[in-house]
């Protein structure tokens, strides 16, 4: 029993390493390519600075979607824990949860047990980056493509 427990945290913490370095990685992609894409396009500072957010904002979204992808498969594994509370199970309550703990709102209807509550941590952690890095991205953008006063 003790023993199977190690493997299964052991497990988890490369799980989580790999999922926390895909996210990491894509982030980091979209960021360069909206950086690029801004920087060619001609339009007005204002479409830059939208085009700039609402791809900010899908980049979040396909990140929660990969955490809320593997709460949804380690809830439903063996020996991972579980989620629980006003949870239904559904990738859609998966989704739910990971937007919560990546934003770090946590409402608290659902939660982790077991060795799925690692993955909720390094997502919080995880989100609080990604956030903070794409409001930095932000204000340098702001800062190059607002209008001067």
């Amino acid at each position: 029993m003790a023993i199977e427990h190690h493997v299964n945290l052991l497990s988890a913490t490369l799980i989580n390493g790999l999922i926390v370095a895909l996210v990491v990685l894509i982030h980091y992609e979209v960021l360069i390519k909206l950086s690029g894409l801004l920087v060619k396009m001609r339009q007005s500072h204002r479409f830059r600075l939208i085009a700039a957010v609402f791809g900010i904002l899908a980049a979040h979204t396909l990140e929660v979607w990969i955490f809320a992808s593997v709460f949804y498969f380690m809830h439903h594994g063996e020996g991972w824990g579980q989620l629980v509370g006003n949870f239904s199970g559904s990738i859609l309550d998966c989704v739910y949860f990971s937007f919560t703990t990546f934003t770090t709102l946590g409402y608290g209807d659902i939660e982790a047990e077991g060795v799925l509550r690692f993955l909720t941590g390094i997502e919080a952690l995880t989100g609080l980056v990604m956030i903070t890095w794409s409001a930095s991205f932000l204000f340098v953008e702001m800062q190059r493509y607002w209008p001067t006063r």
